[in-house]
């Protein structure tokens, strides 16, 4: 019996199946457009690609894709499959979680695997380190960095990290069961990133303020309206206010979260360094 990891283009999904392969689990990459040897077809709005995919698995990584998540579930069951671990996210417990298009998706997901007779295990991650890749272009261009909210806060949390927590509980059924909050290991500021990113790169990195409207209009086409406003609302709220970060990098992998100055170096090469 084997792990069916989803989303086999995302960061957090090749992480996970390299620690898988090196530890010679068996595993199956589930992709929607699989490009992979050995990848199956596994689109997670497609119900017509889940039987196959799921076939002899007993544990599953998840995306958290909410547009057939109910099919999916049916078909997990069917297929005899015990665990789900699923990639969620912290805004599912921020204040008016409810009302937002950002915490929606990962909300109707963990919802739908509790109600299904699934064990499962959240993984909650807040701001993921690979965020700053959106920055990537206009840097390598040497136009600055347009921020609404340059001083806002976050807790950018590696990859590589993700993956590692993902492998223990996948692995541990001691720590199944859970929902686990993962940060990186300190409250840095838009800003705060980019100093340290050019600290990294040798070169002073440039960031504009700009107004809201102006940064909407910017990314129209690339961030869905409602997105683009859930967004902005949780960067006003952590405007000049640290975020609380956790220790549960530590419990799962047995090692303090990986630094940004980390992150920044192992992706040096996506900036033009």
């Amino acid at each position: 019996m084997s792990i069916l990891v989803t989303g086999g283009r995302g960061a957090v999904a090749r992480g996970l199946t390299r620690l898988l392969a090196e530890r010679s689990l068996p595993y199956r990459l589930g992709s929607r457009a699989p490009d992979t040897p050995g990848a199956v077809p596994c689109d997670l709005r497609d119900p017509a690609t889940f039987r196959g995919a799921l076939a002899g698995t007993r544990s599953v990584f998840l995306y958290a894709e909410p547009s057939a998540i109910e099919a999916f579930t049916q078909e997990a069951v069917a297929a005899g499959v015990e665990h789900v671990v699923l990639l969620s996210s912290s805004s599912v417990l921020a204040p008016g979680a409810a009302d937002s298009a950002l915490a929606a998706s990962h909300r109707a997901v963990e919802d739908a695997l509790a109600a299904a007779p699934l064990r499962t295990t959240l993984l909650r991650p807040g701001a993921f380190a690979s965020n700053a890749l959106g920055w990537a272009r206009s840097l390598r261009s040497g136009r600055p960095v347009r921020l609404p909210y340059p001083e806002a806060h976050g807790d950018p949390v590696h990859e590589a990290d993700l993956a590692e927590a993902a492998l223990a509980v996948l692995t541990d059924p001691d720590r199944a069961g859970r929902a686990y909050t993962l940060t990186g290991p300190r409250s840095l500021t838009f800003a705060a990133q980019l100093s340290i990113l050019g600290e990294v790169l040798g070169r002073p990195l440039p960031h504009e303020k700009v107004t809201a409207g102006e940064w909407k209009a910017g990314v129209e086409g690339h961030i869905p309206g409602p997105y683009a406003d859930a967004l902005l609302d949780l960067w006003a709220a952590a405007d000049g206010v640290p975020v609380e970060v956790t220790g549960e990098v530590e419990l799962l992998t047995g090692h303090p979260a990986r630094t940004f100055e980390t992150w920044a170096a192992d992706h040096a090469a996506d900036f033009g360094a």
